[in-house]
């Protein structure tokens, strides 16, 4: 792949190494972000891009620390480089790979110097997705004046 200086941000090129950075930097900032949607969204595709390529792969099951309806759940231990991450598993993963019971918490991935910006750019050019500026979700409502009838009259 023969990139040019202006096709890409700051020249980084998507080596498995910035790859994992930049997954690392979203993830982080996803945690706290108002909409984190798009963050995993992101995420999750560059892990399974990776993981087709070959440049990552599944490492097993753990039990998820933060479990949904505090029912106990299992995430896919994902390995990529020099990081560990993190995704929903499969029903196929749940057959293939090995359960690794529970998350060692004295395991850290190494620090990351990549910027939000830097690595969402990485990313996206490495995905291929956009994010979408617009948020239609969440449109305000007019406030409306509430209509007093006198007594006795009808409302209809």
């Amino acid at each position: 792949m023969n990139l040019e200086r202006n096709d890409h941000p700051h020249y980084l090129r998507p080596t498995v190494e910035n790859l994992s950075q930049a997954i690392f930097t979203v993830n982080r900032h996803a945690k706290t972000a108002p909409n984190p949607k798009f963050l995993y969204k992101l995420k999750q595709d560059a892990l399974q891009k990776l993981i087709k390529e070959g440049k990552a792969k599944k490492v097993g099951l753990h039990f998820s620390s933060n479990p949904k309806f505090s029912q106990q759940q299992s995430d896919v231990l994902v390995e990529c480089g020099d990081y560990l991450f993190h995704l929903p598993p499969s029903k196929a993963d749940f057959e293939k790979l090995p359960h690794l019971g529970r998350l060692n918490e004295h395991v850290r991935n190494p620090k990351a110097s990549l910027s939000l910006n830097q690595a969402k750019k990485l990313l996206m050019f490495y995905t291929g997705l956009k994010e979408n500026q617009e948020q239609p979700e969440h449109k305000k409502r007019q406030y409306e004046k509430p209509v007093f009838k006198k007594l006795g009259e009808s409302y209809f």
